[in-house]
């Protein structure tokens, strides 16, 4: 017996604005979240994101072709709940920042890790005035603690959307300091993550790829570049 799936079953597709959001109607019902909370998003250009995803079904429903639906259910459902706790778990990515741990050899990596890195480790400090310490190894640095509490607050200051969009530029990059550059400064998200595999890439001009490592590498990469475009929605920009 096959399993059910959803199917469309309307027709209509509009965005209309709702108390100081934004929201998706289908044949004039509301779209809620898997938990019934009412879908009210942030921007209209995030509702007209969404309102696309749901006007491009045809027969049965697929979640999985919806990513800025899922994200938003996700900020919903998830984040705004427990706003405090995933503030504070991204907070302390700060502690073992990526950019933080360098390589003492070859010196060919090392100069590719200070060519890329220094300089967001240099904004992050300009811009928070928050410095991080860079070391050898993988063995955590004792960060100032005035800059793991600056970060704290920032990341406290994220609204339940945009921090959805946060966790994962920062749980997939490794990096607080790339995601708030992504969220701040605007820099492409290709660069900010190819700043996040300098190690990654080196590895393999000197043993070669593995297909299975890439083929994990697509799907981070893919998921990391829909979080700097939900981000953007997030903003509405």
């Amino acid at each position: 017996m096959s399993e059910w799936k959803a199917k469309r079953f309307w027709k209509d597709v509009s965005v209309e604005a709702e108390g100081d959001g934004w929201q998706v109607l289908l044949d004039g019902r509301p779209v809620r979240t898997p938990l019934k909370t009412p879908m009210i998003l942030p921007t209209r250009e995030m509702a007209e994101a969404v309102a696309a995803e749901w006007t491009a079904q045809e027969g049965e429903i697929d979640p999985l072709s919806m990513p800025v639906t899922r994200s938003a259910n996700a900020a919903l459902d998830k984040v705004t709940a427990q706003h405090a706790e995933v503030a504070a778990m991204l907070a302390a990515y700060a502690e073992t920042d990526l950019l933080c741990h360098r390589a003492a050899f070859p010196e060919e990596l090392v100069e590719q890790q200070k060519k890329g890195w220094d300089p967001v480790l240099d904004w992050a400090a300009q811009t928070y005035g928050a410095p991080l310490v860079a070391v050898e190894g993988i063995l955590p640095a004792e960060q100032p603690a005035d800059s793991l509490a600056r970060y704290r607050v920032e990341i406290a200051s994220y609204a339940p959307f945009s921090l959805t969009a946060l966790h994962d530029l920062i749980t997939l990059s490794g990096s607080l300091v790339l995601g708030l550059y992504a969220a701040r400064e605007g820099a492409p998200a290709e660069t900010i993550w190819a700043l996040s595999r300098i190690d990654e890439d080196w590895q393999v001009t000197q043993w070669g790829e593995d297909e299975e490592a890439a083929e994990a590498a697509a799907i981070k990469r893919a998921a990391f570049l829909h979080a700097a475009s939900f981000l953007a929605l997030a903003q509405g920009s």
